[in-house]
Formats: C-alpha cells, sequence, structure tokens
C-alpha cells in the first residue's frame, strides 16, 4: 500500500469527451518508460484469452496500451488486457505459478471473493511479502465455490494500469436456470495519466476532476424552482461543509476512458447471440474508482446472481453495479439485428459500450447519457429524500474541524450520542479506537444470542453514537445525522427515471442464512473522510494508526457499517462472506461486497471461519490508498 509509481512525463490532456479511442486500443510489446513510444503499430486487443484447467502460467509484465491515440505503458497478464479469464470447476484444486518480469515494480494477485487459506490471498504485507522483480510465487488452493469473480493486484496502482481480469468457476450442480450461451462483460477505467500522479492532484485538490460544478445559470435555474430562501439556504450548507454536490466521483471522464473486455466505447466490443437464445451475461466491475449504471436498451434483464451466489430472479431495466460487485443476468433478445450494452459512470461524465449483435459489426444506436445527477442533504442522512433545496442541516462553524461543534445532536433516545464511547484507559493516541466500543450483544430473552431478536433494527437508528475518534478530528469533514439503511433506493441518479432500477432490497439468496447462529456481539464501524484533504479513513483513524480488529475463530459477528462521508464507499472484506440483513436484522443476501451510499447504515453477519491476516477496506483504489482500510485478524 505505501508503493507508488515512478513520477513519469506524460502530455497533458487536451480534450474530454463521451466516445474516447479512435480505434479498437490494443497492447503490443514491452518497452520501458511511460509514454515512451514505439514504432510498431499498436495490436488491437480482441476477447479475452480464456484459460481453463487446473495449472496456469501467468506472467505478470509490461506492454504498450493505446486507447486514445497515445501508447501508454500497462501491466498485464501473460501480455493481454485485460489479463485471460480463469474457467476453473467447483471442487478442483488449482495452481497458479505467478512470474513477476517488471524490473522495479513488485507484483501480486488477489483472487477476489474467493474462500481460500490466507497466505494464498495475495495482499503485500497481510498474506505474503508480495511478488519481487524477478521472482515467482505458486497460488495453490481448492475451488470451494462457483459464480462469476474476478482477480487483479494489490500492488500500488497496478490494478489502474491493467493488472486484472475475470474468474469464471463452472458450478459441480448445475445452475437452476436455463441459458444457451453467455458473455463476459468486464467493465473498468482506463487513464493515460500515471496513477500516482492523479493521486497527488486529488490530495493537492480533491475536485481536480470535477469539471460540472454548479454555475450561476444553475443557481438562477434552481431559484426560479424553489425560490430565493430555500436556494440561499441550500448554497449556503454546502459551503459551511466546504462541500460540492457534483461530487459524485473523485476521478471522472476527464481523464478516464471507460472500458468493455478491454475495448473503448468507439471500439465496440461485440457479444454475438442467436435470435430466440438465452444469453448469459457475467457483468463485472474491475474498475479502480467507477460505479456503473449498466441497461441494455429493448432488453430487460434477469438478475441470477450476485457476487458469485445465486439469488431470486429479479427481472429489471437497469443496474447499478458498484466497484468490485459482479452480477450475472439473462437477457433473450429477439426482434432486432443488435442491441446495445451501456454502461454510464455514476456521474455520468462518460461511459462504456458494447453491442450484443447476430453478426460482428452490427451496431445499435447509443442512447444519450442521463441528465448529471446532485446530491443533496437527505443523500448524506440530513432528511428525506426530497432532492431540492431545503433539507440542509448545514454544520456550524467551530474550530474548523469538528463538524457538529456548535449544535446539539438530535434530542430524545439519540441523546446518549452526545457522550461517545471513550477509548480503554490506557489508551493512547492512534490506538484501535474499537477497543474500547465494540458492542458486546446484551443478552435476551430467548438463546440469549440474538441481540435484535423481537426489536426492529430501523429502531436503532435512532441511538446512533459517533466513535470518540471522530470529534474533533482534522480528517473527519462531516457526520451523518439520521443514516438508514434504504435497501430500496436504486441511488442517486436513478430515482424516478422510468425504468424498473435494481436495489439491494431485491437481491435475495436462495438458501436461508448458510450459518443460521445469530450474532454474539457488533462491531459498528463508520466511514470518514475530509474532501478537501482527500482523506479517508474508519472512524478518522488511518490504516497505519489503527491496530487490527481482532475476530476469535468460529464466532459470528455482527458488523455495522455507518457511511458519515459524503462518496459511496464499496466495503470488501477478504477470506469471508458478508452476509447482508434487511432492516429487521433477518438475513437477506451473501455478498463479498458491500456498497454503503452516502449517509446509510447497513448490517452484515460474518462467520469468522478463516484463520489469518484479513484486509478489509473500501475497494476505490485512491480511498484505499488514502487509509480506508484495516487489517483483520481471526485467531483461536
Amino acid at each position: 500500500m505505501t508503493e507508488t509509481l515512478a513520477d513519469r512525463a506524460i502530455s497533458p490532456i487536451t480534450r474530454r469527451t463521451f466516445v474516447k479511442g479512435l480505434a479498437a486500443g490494443g497492447v503490443v510489446a514491452s518497452l520501458d518508460g511511460w509514454g515512451q513510444t514505439v514504432a510498431a503499430r499498436p495490436a488491437a486487443v480482441a476477447r479475452p484469452v480464456t484459460l481453463s484447467g487446473t495449472e496456469f502460467d501467468l506472467e505478470v509484465g509490461e506492454a504498450i496500451a493505446n486507447f486514445t491515440g497515445t501508447d501508454r505503458t500497462a501491466h498485464t497478464v501473460n501480455g493481454s488486457l485485460p489479463a485471460p479469464t480463469l474457467r476453473w470447476r467447483e471442487g478442483d484444486t488449482v495452481t497458479l505459478r505467478v512470474s513477476n518480469t517488471l524490473r522495479d515494480h513488485q507484483a501480486s494477485i488477489h483472487w477476489h471473493g474467493l474462500i481460500l487459506p490466507a497466505n494464498m490471498d495475495g495482499v503485500p504485507g497481510l498474506s505474503f511479502d508480495g511478488i519481487a522483480p524477478g521472482e515467482a510465487y505458486t497460488y495453490r488452493f481448492p475451488v470451494r465455490q462457483h459464480g462469476t469473480y474476478w482477480y487483479h493486484s494489490h500492488s500500488a496502482f497496478q490494478e489502474q494500469i491493467g493488472l486484472y481480469g475475470p474468474i469464471i468457476i463452472e458450478p459441480r450442480d448445475p445452475a437452476p436456470f436455463q441459458f444457451d450461451r453467455e458473455h463476459v462483460v468486464l467493465l473498468t477505467d482506463w487513464t493515460d495519466e500515471p496513477p500516482d500522479r492523479i493521486f497527488k492532484k486529488l490530495k493537492k485538490r480533491s475536485d481536480y476532476y470535477n469539471f460540472r460544478q454548479r454555475t450561476l445559470v444553475d443557481f438562477i435555474r434552481d431559484v426560479r424552482r424553489h425560490g430565493w430562501r430555500d436556494t440561499l439556504a441550500d448554497r449556503h450548507a454546502w459551503g459551511t461543509m466546504r462541500m460540492n454536490p457534483t461530487d459524485l466521483s473523485d476521478v471522472t471522464g476527464y481523464t478516464y476512458t471507460h472500458l468493455m473486455n478491454g475495448v473503448p466505447p468507439a471500439g465496440n466490443w461485440t457479444g454475438l447471440f442467436q435470435p430466440g437464445e438465452r444469453v448469459r451475461l457475467r457483468l463485472i466491475n474491475g474498475s479502480a474508482m467507477t460505479y456503473f449504471d449498466v441497461r441494455i436498451p429493448g432488453l430487460r434483464m434477469t438478475v441470477v446472481a450476485a457476487d458469485g451466489l445465486y439469488v431470486r430472479p429479479v427481472t429489471v431495466d437497469e443496474l447499478r453495479i458498484a466497484v468490485a460487485e459482479t452480477y450475472d443476468v439473462i437477457v433473450e433478445p429477439a426482434g432486432q439485428e443488435a442491441y446495445t450494452i451501456f454502461a454510464q459512470a455514476m456521474d455520468r461524465t462518460a461511459y462504456a459500450r458494447g453491442t450484443l449483435a447476430i453478426r460482428a459489426g452490427a451496431t445499435a444506436a447509443v442512447p444519450d447519457p442521463d441528465p448529471r445527477p446532485l446530491l443533496s442533504m437527505a443523500d448524506m442522512g440530513h432528511g428525506d429524500h426530497r432532492g431540492h433545496a431545503g433539507t440542509a442541516t448545514p454544520a456550524t462553524p467551530g474550530d474548523g474541524l469538528d463538524p457538529h461543534a456548535g449544535h446539539d445532536m438530535p434530542a430524545g433516545p439519540g441523546a446518549a450520542a452526545e457522550t461517545p464511547t471513550l477509548p480503554p484507559a490506557g489508551a493512547a493516541p492512534g490506538d484501535d479506537p474499537h477497543a474500547g466500543h465494540v458492542m458486546a450483544a446484551p443478552a435476551t430473552p430467548g438463546d440469549g444470542l440474538d441481540p435484535h431478536a423481537g426489536h426492529d433494527m430501523a429502531a436503532m437508528n435512532d441511538a446512533l453514537t459517533h466513535p470518540a475518534s471522530e470529534r474533533h478530528n482534522p480528517l473527519v469533514d462531516m457526520q451523518t445525522m439520521t443514516p438508514s439503511a434504504r435497501l430500496d433506493d436504486p441511488g442517486i441518479g436513478l430515482r424516478d427515471n422510468g425504468r424498473r432500477v435494481l436495489t439491494y432490497a431485491d437481491l435475495h439468496s436462495l438458501s436461508g442464512d448458510p450459518d443460521g447462529r445469530e450474532p454474539s456481539r457488533t462491531i459498528e464501524m463508520h466511514l470518514t473522510g475530509h474532501m478537501e484533504r482527500f482523506a479517508w479513513s474508519f472512524d478518522g483513524v488511518k490504516y497505519g494508526q489503527a491496530d487490527p480488529l481482532r475476530f476469535t475463530y468460529g464466532e459470528r459477528i455482527r458488523i455495522v457499517l455507518v457511511n458519515d462521508s459524503m462518496m459511496t464507499h464499496p466495503i470488501h472484506l477478504h477470506g469471508m462472506w458478508s452476509d447482508l440483513e434487511d432492516e429487521h436484522g433477518r438475513f437477506q443476501v451473501r455478498k463479498h461486497t458491500i456498497d454503503m451510499p452516502p449517509g446509510t447504515r447497513r448490517t452484515y453477519r460474518v462467520t469468522a471461519d478463516a484463520l489469518g491476516r484479513w484486509a478489509y477496506h473500501c475497494h476505490l483504489l485512491y480511498h484505499m490508498e488514502a487509509g480506508m482500510f484495516r487489517e483483520v485478524r481471526v485467531e483461536e
């Protein structure tokens, strides 16, 4: 996490456009130096190479990618971008020999969402030491699941520059649905800028890539719609918090070209079908920072799996796929020869695009991007979803650090929040803020284990507290006041758009709770940040200053996440499943990545059934690098 790429010269960006890439883009022979040109013409990237079996030799190296008309160095696996698609079978044991041919950089591969031994997880500093230049590491583990997954580097910013690929695991038993053919749809974001330079820009000015901020024209329009009073109150609230309602994505289409299976929009990746076929699309968001809203105009999608596991089928027009999530959908194209797969970035500054067609070269109309969404105070847990001015609970100027200094927290049952649980006596600054407010569940009538049996989880929001480590913290610029699960909310930019949009409330595992036990204790963590400083953390404590979270082997734990920031965070726990609960504390769906929109409070159960040291982090790459990362230790 501390390694960065060398700062290299790069030509300035001269244009911003939705459709980037004059050709299909490609990868060619190895070379040194960011931006160095070569005489050979870059070869176009076709469908990812597929490797099947139980024995694999994977070579991490450098190659030249060209998606915008300019050659850039990519980190690749076996010379391709994306990396080869790996097809395994549930029940097999796979061996993957990974060699690092990079001359100056460590390498690693993490198998995202897979249940495996800790020393096979591929996180340098936790799982192993990483793969030094010129060395190799052999991964060997049993395949204990089936479905759609992916793999990527966990070293520095390699994931941003091409080191990622799909994993498809064939089930031991037939799937509970029929399909005639399938296609992998891997969505990623590419930049011609060195990613360490992007990171430095964000640290200096977090809105550097936000070129769609509100203007005087927007102010006049809002006055006409809502009146002077509400409009001024809204602008005052945002100004006081030093935040921007257009801050949906830290890195935007200003620098990003979005790829579908390694092909930019103009390259038009194409998946073939025959009329009347049921086609399974395995959607993977392998991007570094981009949430995608995916739809196929003219086709409905039936969601049959989430994060690799089967769910009760639900038919939708559109779905939002968070960074690191996967969805399997069934479509039935008929009646026309081509359909556009349209994946627009959540901030609407760019998109990835491909085509389902009966023949190569056929195309369909590409829809216009939706209007630019705006965050509201309600989106951050400060009221309802009216989505207009007048819902603000602005921070009051105090010492400039505590976003709530100078105004009261909600009264009533939540009054206890005014006295947050303090760290244990003797704890030094930088100690784990949970080592004193890991909340042991009180006994309840019944089995004495379920801390929420017989009462509504939603009511617990009234007792919201914030950890002491957030108060007067220069790395925390806001706290949510009234968070809720909002599992039935399509999300910012997707509400009332005339389309049926997938929500977390729609997702239900085919089977019940795989563990069956109620949690014996609860751990609450707050997702925190400071927009201007581009600082991200759990409970206001960055990774370098935090102690590990400690789980006891075999225990069942309830994790409560509260998003105190204005950004959306996809949270990934390595090595163990995350069993999402509904608002009443009932098991709903098993996932490996839990999306956390601003102002939400979501809970899930974890069975600590994997000994070792595990990563727990936001899967937005630059947020993880900025500090939103923890170590979890599962010990006997």
